[in-house]
């Protein structure tokens, strides 16, 4: 078959292909003017493909200065503009993306004919997608608010513009901090809080409270467990363990999270520690979905707006705040090991669990310290096993020790933690 494709002539696959190219483009327009009813716009199928055609021919007639072709496309355009103006001037409308499509199928012959095969398919490709997503494009404006594109600007200034302008060279002589490493930190944090918060904004807009549990602790777990455990204060007694299972996703969530930044910045550390996290999120994934189910009678979908953690996650002041605070465990770390060695770590670890634990982590991922990966990663899990007696505080706290919600989470968490110590014995 490839042999007999190869002895075609090369001038019969690139027509054949610009025809099915421009065919394609022409029963998109098609089915657009089908499903609009209406007869008010440019081309349909055979006006497209027809357009491809002409395109085609008129470029292998005269390949090198091409005056054919930008003779056809001149009068392409003058065809296109007049029919522009009759359509504003008798229907009132004054969109031009037909025009368009229609420029953009009369270039599919030199594109065919000089550029990759790849680069062609993708063209088309991308054409179809636009033309065809009109309805999920209004939606998807619809959705945005005045901010969305202020923090876009902001993700890009975070990651594209300051992280390449700034010098690897170190700040404190003897402690590898410098101005890129401190940024390069911030960057991997906001990109997974900007997903997970496109995500939950865009995605998932009406997520169920698990789900809402999980997306919240892809961005942040302990944020996460304090807006789910100030709902559950005033929740329906059917859906108190559903809150608590959206608590441990959380949880199991941030599990994945750390695990993440671990592959990102310490490839040795995540071959030691992968089998760890995978039995830890394992476990949490099994107590979630155990309260999940577990006399769970109802099949509606339960949703509370006030459940989704959607704050904006690329505010300046809480960047800065994170850099400070991985100067802060930087130095902190450097000199406790220094001058206390590995017990010194060891109570470093659990104070971090007061706080956010991930600028410590990543200090400990990050920096190159004397000590060996096996002490890092117990100081990881300690520090995991600090927070997580702290989100459970939380959690009893901020709902009110509501009943069911409080005992669920109790037993939860202390299985986890229970196992979480187990494995420090392992290591």
């Amino acid at each position: 078959m490839k042999e007999y494709i190869d002895s075609l002539p090369q001038d019969f696959i690139n027509f054949f292909l610009v025809t099915v190219f421009s065919l394609l483009i022409g029963l998109s327009q098609r089915r657009i003017n089908l499903q609009s009813n209406s007869k008010k716009f440019f081309g349909s199928d055979r006006t497209f493909t027809l357009i491809g055609i002409l395109g085609f021919i008129l470029y292998i007639l005269e390949p090198q200065c091409m005056s054919l072709y930008a003779g056809g496309g001149l009068i392409l355009g003058v065809i296109l503009t007049a029919n522009y103006a009759l359509k504003m001037y008798h229907f009132k409308r004054y969109g031009i993306t037909a025009i368009i499509t229609a420029f953009l199928t009369y270039c599919m012959a030199p594109l065919v004919i000089t550029q990759p095969m790849w680069l062609s398919l993708l063209v088309v490709v991308i054409i179809l997608l636009i033309t065809e997503m009109k309805e999920t494009f209004i939606n998807f404006a619809k959705r945005l608010n005045n901010d969305e594109f202020v923090t876009l600007a902001k993700f890009i200034l975070i990651v594209g513009i300051i992280l390449p302008m700034l010098p690897d060279t170190p700040i404190v002589e003897g402690i590898s901090l410098t101005p890129y490493k401190i940024w390069l930190a911030t960057v991997v944090i906001s990109i997974i809080s900007y997903s997970s918060y496109l995500l939950n904004k865009f995605v998932f807009p009406k997520s169920g409270i698990m789900l809402s549990g999980i997306l919240g602790g892809i961005y942040s777990s302990t944020a996460t467990v304090v807006i789910l455990a100030k709902k559950c204060k005033t929740a329906g007694e059917q859906d108190v363990k559903e809150y608590a299972a959206a608590v441990i996703a959380a949880i199991c969530m941030m599990y994945v999270r750390v695990l993440v930044i671990v592959a990102i910045f310490n490839q040795v550390l995540f071959a030691k520690m992968l089998v760890y996290f995978l039995i830890m999120i394992a476990v949490c994934g099994s107590i979630s979905a155990f309260l999940h189910f577990y006399q769970r009678k109802r099949e509606e979908i339960i949703y509370h707006e006030e459940t989704k953690v959607d704050e904006n996650p690329l505010e300046f002041r809480v960047a800065l705040i994170f850099a400070l605070l991985f100067i802060v465990f930087t130095i902190a770390t450097k000199y406790t090991i220094e001058y206390f060695g590995t017990m010194g770590l060891n109570v470093l670890s659990v104070l971090s669990g007061i706080g956010d634990i991930t600028p410590f982590l990543l200090t400990l991922f990050d920096g190159k310290y004397d000590v060996t990966n096996t002490m890092i990663g117990l100081a990881t899990f300690q520090a995991i096993i600090s927070s997580n007696a702290l989100k459970l505080a939380y959690g009893i706290g901020f709902s009110g020790n509501r009943k069911g919600f409080s005992r669920a989470l109790t037993w939860a968490l202390c299985i986890i933690v229970g196992v979480n110590i187990l494995l420090l014995f392992f290591m």
